[in-house]
This record gives structure tokens, sequence and C-alpha cells, in this order.
């Protein structure tokens, strides 16, 4: 692993964290001068919108990112593809079973590296969702402060 996935790794999860803490969990805003609750609202959606506007994200977006499985398919997939085709090698040589075990051990290699891989990019995702919703967070929340909202 190169140091910068390795930095993005960490950099992702630290500002996951920080955003489960600050914006993902809820967020919570009291009208310090008396704003009504339809004003309230009417700021909050005007918010939203220059907050989107501003840093380019959508958090309803955010949520509906399709997570890849990770789950060890590709390993087993891997080695039964391998003990196929090392069969049919094997058969061609002379020992279908020779074959098929050294095919199987390749494939679930080669799977695994497949996971390792998928691993790594939706870490990498994951990062980038969290450092976008945490731009649009602290946007949001200045448009409500500039309106007088106190914003935790």
């Amino acid at each position: 692993m190169n140091m910068k996935t390795l930095f993005t790794i960490i950099l992702g999860c630290l500002l996951f964290l920080g955003s489960v803490a600050s914006g993902n969990a809820q967020m919570f805003v009291y009208p310090n001068q008396g704003q009504s609750q339809r004003q309230q609202d009417r700021d909050e959606f005007e918010c939203y919108k220059w907050a989107m506007a501003r840093t380019g994200v959508n958090p309803a977006d955010l949520g509906q990112a399709q997570v890849q499985s990770s789950g060890g398919g590709e390993v087993i997939g891997g080695a039964a593809k391998g003990a196929a085709l090392g069969a049919v090698g094997g058969a061609i040589g002379g020992n279908a079973g020779k074959g098929a075990a050294i095919g199987a051990g390749v494939g679930a290699l080669t799977g695994i590296f497949k996971r390792n891989r998928n691993q790594r990019r939706e870490s990498e995702r994951q990062a980038q969702q969290a450092q976008a919703r945490y731009s649009y967070d602290r946007a949001y929340a200045a448009c409500l402060k500039g309106r007088g909202y106190e914003v935790e």
C-alpha cells in the first residue's frame, strides 16, 4: 500500500468520524433572533440550496452511492474459475486433478487481489464522501449562522 492510499484512508476515517459527530448524526438549529418556524424552514431550505451550490455536494446523493461487496465472493469465485480452467489444462497434459488444484490456487490468489482492490476503492469512496459531507455541513452551518441561528 503506498503512502497516498494510506493517507487517504486515514484522512477519510478522521473526516468520517468528524462528520458523524458534526453533521451526519443530526444538526440542531436554534433561532437566536426569534424567527418563526415558517421562517426557519425557509432559511434552512435556502441554506441547503446555497451550500449545495457552494460545495457541489447534495447530501441526499451521498446516501445513494452503490456499495461494493467485499465479503469474500471474489476469492471463492476466483478459485472455482481457476479450478475449472486448470482441470481443462491438466486434462490436456494428462493430470486433470493436479491442473485443477493449481488453477484453484492461482484463481484464489487472483480473487484475493481483486477483493483487496475493491476494499481499497470502497475505502477511498467513503473517504471522499465523508470529506464532501463535511464541506457541505460547514457551508450549511455558516449560512444558518449568518441568518441568526445557533447551529450544533
